[in-house]
């Protein structure tokens, strides 16, 4: 018989929480967020608009100029190296948490239940011209097989948010 405990800090239970409200949110404002979209530049990079909505296609990502050129395609103005690079586990069963996120991925055409079980890679990008945000606001972008599959833009303020690609403009 194996035992298994966790040791869990107040720190990691707020950053947890947090983390649930952005993903909630990002969800709820990520369809209004893609309602207005920009399609030239996103069509060169992998993207394209379909009866006004948003599709990723698979784009190529193999190259970190690949993975700038998808963002900038998108009008980001994003550091030239990332920031971070993680292994990630898209989990074969998704808790609420990642069923709002995915919604996020899919209103952009991309599905992570498709890659349940999958490991994959995180790319994650310094944006420097998010509108009345000039810091703390990054791209995430998911790769699997060197195709983006995924991905979100979001503030790492607790107070943040979280949506697609694209960005609403008025």
């Amino acid at each position: 018989m194996f035992t298994i405990t966790f040791r869990v800090t107040k720190k990691q239970i707020a950053f947890a929480a947090a983390a649930m409200v952005l993903a909630f949110a990002g969800g709820l404002w990520a369809k209004s967020a893609l309602s207005q979209l920009e399609g030239e530049a996103a069509t060169s990079a992998g993207a394209s608009v379909q009866s006004g909505e948003l599709r990723v296609y698979k784009a190529e990502a193999k190259t970190n100029e690949q993975r700038v050129k998808f963002l900038e395609s998108f009008g980001w103005e994003v550091e030239t190296e990332p920031d971070e690079v993680l292994d990630v586990l898209i989990p074969r069963e998704m808790d609420e948490v990642y069923l709002n996120y995915n919604e996020i991925q899919k209103a952009q055409g991309c599905d992570l239940n498709k890659l349940a079980g999958k490991r994959c890679k995180r790319y994650t990008y310094v944006i420097n011209n998010y509108p009345d945000r000039p810091e703390n606001v990054r791209a995430n972008l998911i790769i699997y097989k060197n195709k983006i599959v995924g991905g979100d833009v979001c503030s790492i303020e607790l107070d943040g948010f979280m949506h697609g690609f694209m960005l609403e403009t008025d």
